[in-house]
């Protein structure tokens, strides 16, 4: 039976080697181009080094478990907390339980365990596990051209007729509106954000801590990814903020909001932040916007703004250690605050 413990430095050709046995060469390359980012440069890494855990067999490492620690407020109380990220067994070791062993040990030195975007496997295990299940994070669309609506499945012509049908549905939520207050990008979270966030945190009934020293390196610092920070300023005072980036998919252009923050209840300020993000989507002629959000009241502002749910595989599950929370905690994340930025998702 091999043993687990934590990832030392002397492993990291070890845990390269792995990468590419299972994940193949471009995603060993891609996943050292993050490496110090991920696990040097994170604000929340322990002092003692990566939460990484390695299965051994002798000198062989056969599992990794790595995860990016953060620190999760949850009823008002701030926790340590994990995501688990990149799982790897190697091929001749799977379904031998090493799986299990390394989901148990994150599970255990961990105060709380989140998992976003989850694998068929990953999910089964979790399931396995008892944990709850909170669900998928709930995915919103904006479409904003004729092309936003086209289903592969279908012919051209089928498609086409789709399109005559509802451009002017499509005209009509994708109009210009304006916008209440000043919305600006900047290339810097400062000090003002610490202050915001002990304003608004509060609020909520699980969120991981959107400081600035988070802020930067989640967005601003990361190599891998390009982000555009937008935000809003009412009388010189920080009113919110907005993470976007556009990308090209298969089937078209789309403008992905990663993440925000507002006051939830200040319906006013996301608005704002979503009709700047409908400017810059349209400027970048994106076919359609797509943000998840946990939070009822983020959802019914999206769907004031003209988004409407689509279905979701972004699955999430969450378990706390730290402190005691009923069942009931689980049953509902309308108070939660989860968006595609948690996590690693977005690479």
């Amino acid at each position: 039976m091999a043993d687990v413990d934590r990832y030392r430095p002397e492993d990291r050709r070890h845990v390269d080697a792995l990468y590419r046995r299972v994940f193949g060469i471009d995603a060993a390359d891609a996943h050292r181009l993050r490496w110090d980012w991920q696990y040097k440069l994170n604000p929340d890494m322990p002092a003692d080094g990566p939460l990484i855990w390695l299965a051994r067999e002798g000198q062989t490492v056969v599992g990794h478990y790595a995860s990016m620690p953060v620190r999760l407020q949850v009823k008002g109380r701030e926790i340590d907390a994990a995501w688990g990220t990149d799982v790897m067994v190697a091929p001749e070791r799977q379904r031998q339980g090493l799986g299990e062993l390394l989901f148990r040990t994150w599970d255990r030195e961990v105060g709380a365990a989140l998992g976003l975007g989850l694998s068929a496997s990953s999910s089964q295990l979790f399931t396995k596990l008892r944990w709850h299940n909170v669900g998928p994070v709930p995915c919103m669309v904006k479409p904003l051209t004729r092309r936003a609506l086209r289903r592969p499945e279908w012919s051209v012509g089928a498609n086409r007729l789709l399109s005559a049908l509802t451009l002017p549905w499509i005209r009509l939520v994708a109009r210009s509106r304006p916008l209440q207050g000043e919305v600006r990008t900047i290339r810097q979270f400062d000090a003002r954000f610490d202050a915001f966030w002990t304003r608004v945190s509060s609020a909520f009934g699980m969120v991981v801590k959107r400081n600035a020293a988070y802020l930067n390196w989640k967005y601003i610092q990361a190599p891998h990814v390009r982000y555009t920070v937008a935000v809003l300023e009412r009388d010189g005072e920080l009113s919110g903020y907005i993470v976007y980036r556009h990308l090209q998919e298969p089937r078209g252009k789309v403008t992905l909001v990663v993440d925000w923050l507002t006051p939830p209840d200040d319906q006013a300020a996301f608005l704002t932040l979503l009709r700047w993000v409908d400017r810059e989507s349209r400027a970048a002629d994106s076919d359609k916007i797509r943000i998840y959000a946990t939070h009822a009241g983020y959802r019914k502002a999206l769907r004031q703004s003209g988004y409407f749910a689509v279905k979701s595989t972004m699955e999430f599950v969450a378990k706390i250690n730290a402190i005691d929370v009923p069942s009931a905690f689980y049953a509902s994340t309308d108070m939660w605050h989860v968006t595609l930025g948690d996590s690693d998702q977005d690479r």
